[in-house]
């Protein structure tokens, strides 16, 4: 069981690295930020269900930040969006000097 959980939440990890590194889009980059979240949050319950439930603690604390993650940047896109037609990251280069 712990090693399909892992195999799984590798994968999960990766398709999330892929998606943060090749997407322009800035609702898709955080998407894909979620599921490495998740992915991470998998192998802590399955560690948990091996080892003890220390991880499911860190679970909290993962669900946590990825809450206020997506409260935050969601905020931050749809402000970005009222002042420019598109939330492509190449187009977004408000902070540049």
């Amino acid at each position: 069981m712990l090693a399909e959980a892992l195999f799984f939440s590798a994968v999960l990890f990766v398709i999330g690295v892929f998606g943060v590194l090749i997407r322009r889009n800035a609702i898709i980059v955080f998407m894909c930020v979620e599921l490495m979240l998740n992915a991470v949050n998998l192998s802590f319950v399955a560690f948990a269900q091996a080892y003890g439930v220390a991880g499911q603690v860190f679970v909290f604390f993962v669900m946590t930040v990825a809450a206020a993650e997506a409260a935050v940047g969601l905020a931050i896109i749809i402000a970005l969006f009222r002042h420019r037609p598109t939330v492509n990251l190449q187009n977004i280069n408000l902070l540049k000097g």
